[in-house]
């Protein structure tokens, strides 16, 4: 008995579901608002529910909202050399860089890592020139919406974009992984802290740091006084701080630090980005 009342109660969401798209709900809340009450009745997983909870959210964010900031930005002077520039290569692991010429404002191309692979072939007489490897750079508005951004990124086969300000100077990049980050959560990449750590220092000066980082962890890496009282992890001090479980991108400054959330779910937070403002 129990067993078909469980079925008929599947049965009935499941027609819920299917009146709702039918008929089409309202509004977009109305239909957010449906998809996690069919969660909360086991018709959808969490993970099911993140992505399409980010898929519908993604309209609602701009560019300015997930891009790396100009002062992040790790670009590649024109007038370096290979010499120069692989440092900052091998230490930040991207695929893709901006080159400059006389400024950051002044973007002349992106540079694909694998371009400089031919590089190991040739001797030390070769004569390099970058901008015989450079692809050509796309520009977008801070303003531009994310949506729009990923069937711009689908259509041209892009992968990163230059932010523009109102003023045409650089406010930032963003990469397709951004756009996809917000639909499915984080991926894993060269950014991502070693399961056997809790931080990990990034180039630009900031940390990536786990929610689960011990507080007195935290504190002898940073030399910080924060209170291991009330929480026990940076993830529960940074939720106290917002009052309310954040989303994605979301952002509390708490003493000399400023928490950007990089990935939550309904339940906790998962990864932080650390940016330390006293430096």
């Amino acid at each position: 008995m129990s067993e078909d009342r469980s079925s008929n109660g599947q049965k009935s969401w499941l027609g819920k579901i299917t009146q709702a798209f039918a008929h089409e709900p309202k509004n977009r809340q109305e239909l957010l608002s449906l998809l996690r009450e069919a969660h909360q009745n086991k018709l959808l997983d969490s993970e099911a529910l993140a992505i399409v909870e980010g898929a519908i959210q993604v309209a609602d964010l701009q560019v300015r909202d997930i891009m790396v900031p100009r002062s992040q930005m790790i670009s590649i002077k024109s007038s370096q050399t290979p010499r120069e520039f692989l440092p900052a290569i091998i230490e930040s692991a991207h695929s893709r860089y901006p080159v400059i010429g006389e400024s950051l404002d002044d973007v002349i191309g992106v540079l694909l890592a694998k371009d400089l692979l031919p590089l190991v072939l040739h001797d030390e007489n070769h004569t390099f020139n970058i901008k015989d490897l450079l692809r050509p750079a796309t520009f977008v508005p801070e303003s531009k919406r994310l949506n729009v951004l990923l069937r711009e990124f689908r259509a041209n086969h892009n992968h990163m974009a230059i932010v523009i300000d109102e003023y045409g100077g650089v406010a930032g990049l963003v990469t397709i992984e951004d756009v996809l980050e917000q639909i499915v959560g984080d991926i894993e990449d060269e950014h991502d802290v070693e399961e056997d750590s809790y931080i990990k220092p990034l180039p630009s000066g900031d940390f990536l740091i786990k929610a689960l980082t011990p507080i007195d962890s935290f504190n002898e890496s940073f030399a910080s006084q924060f209170s291991d009282d009330e929480f026990d992890t940076v993830g529960g001090l940074v939720m106290s701080a917002f009052g309310h479980l954040p989303k994605r991108n979301e952002v509390t400054e708490i003493g000399d630090y400023r928490f950007r959330v990089l990935s939550a779910d309904s339940r906790r937070i998962h990864l932080l980005r650390l940016t330390p403002m006293s430096r």
